[in-house]
């Protein structure tokens, strides 16, 4: 049985791989900096909180991770911590920075200490490019971030990077577009929009307060996107791939097709605030994820409008399904 460590395993991209390796017949790990304190509660919802072993482990302290590592020894570490908001890196720059660069080098570092045969998987993000306007960016389009998070994340893929060159770990980056879920919290703004289009439905008075709608994103969906984490590990050799659906839409696009599936318009219940907009913004963002496909088979199965779809069922349902199975 093998064996994976998940740091980060209590957020939505956590919660869901640790269901698609329980499936594979995995022994799942899952780290959080005090799993004793921690509610876990995505776990609860997917109904797998007492399948996964939950462990301690903070990746900003280097003797923390590779206790940590001695003592699961696991075939493949999945490395989804940090700070995830990109609104949240513009208030909280060094948090942000420390979270993901350094716990990234803490990972690398301990893994190359312990000589154990550890696969690594990181989280990488589309917001390491910046602002690629038409062209659809792909593994060799170089980096130009505009956010305290997309520069976080360019450290790290280029750490990973360095650790795999210069030491031969076994080490891989998945470049991810945004990519979504009913597990998503609501300081999102997809998860934003479908609760209050849907408390809207229900009869609330409320306004939605925006700010910039005019962004486009390749958005997905976040069951679709682990499996590429996973499959990045069972490659012969380890690299760095783009995870994208190669389908760019506008903010205001996902807004009418979730105000539309609760049959309201969209424009009677939205406002726009200033003060809403970033210092930065990326005006639009466009992939290529052609090397996932023809490297391993991987191709997204939703697009934006199921995505919007289903986040909506989802939030009058109560259900997080479909799971990553």
């Amino acid at each position: 049985m093998k064996k994976a460590l998940i740091c980060g395993v209590s957020g939505q991209d956590g919660a869901y791989l640790a269901d698609l390796l329980l499936t594979k017949g995995y022994e799942v790990f899952g780290g959080s900096r005090d799993a004793q304190m921690s509610s876990f509660n995505n776990l609860t919802r997917l109904d797998i909180r007492s399948q996964v072993s939950l462990v301690s482990v903070n990746i900003n302290d280097f003797r923390s991770v590779l206790q940590t590592l001695l003592k699961i020894r696991p075939d493949e570490v999945y490395n989804l911590a940090g700070q995830s908001s990109v609104g949240l890196s513009f208030e909280q720059p060094v948090e942000t920075l420390e979270s993901i660069s350094v716990g990234t080098l803490n990972l690398l570092e301990a893994i190359r200490f312990s000589e154990l045969p550890i696969k690594l998987y990181n989280a990488g993000s589309s917001e390491s490019f910046g602002d690629t306007g038409q062209l659809a960016a792909d593994e060799s389009t170089p980096f130009r971030p505009r956010s305290p998070y997309g520069v976080a994340k360019a450290a790290a893929f280029w750490q990973v990077a360095n650790y795999r060159e210069a030491y031969q770990l076994f080490a891989s980056t998945g470049i991810l577009f945004n990519h979504e879920s009913p597990l998503r919290p609501e300081r999102f703004v997809t998860r934003k929009i479908v609760a209050a289009a849907c408390r809207i439905a229900q009869g609330s008075t409320e306004k939605l307060t925006l700010g910039n709608i005019d962004i486009a994103r390749d958005w997905g969906w976040a069951p679709d996107y682990v499996e590429a984490m996973w499959l990045m590990l069972q490659q012969p050799q380890p690299d760095d791939y783009v995870i994208a659906t190669g389908h760019t839409r506008k903010l205001k696009d996902f807004i009418r097709i979730v105000f539309e599936r609760v049959n309201l318009n969209w424009e009677e219940h939205v406002q726009i605030d200033p003060s809403f907009f970033r210092p930065t913004d990326l005006a639009e963002g466009n992939a290529n994820p052609a090397k996932a496909y023809w490297q391993f088979g991987w191709k997204a199965q939703h697009k934006m409008e199921d995505v919007a779809r289903l986040m909506v069922d989802a939030q009058l349902n109560g259900s997080f399904y479909p799971k990553a199975t």
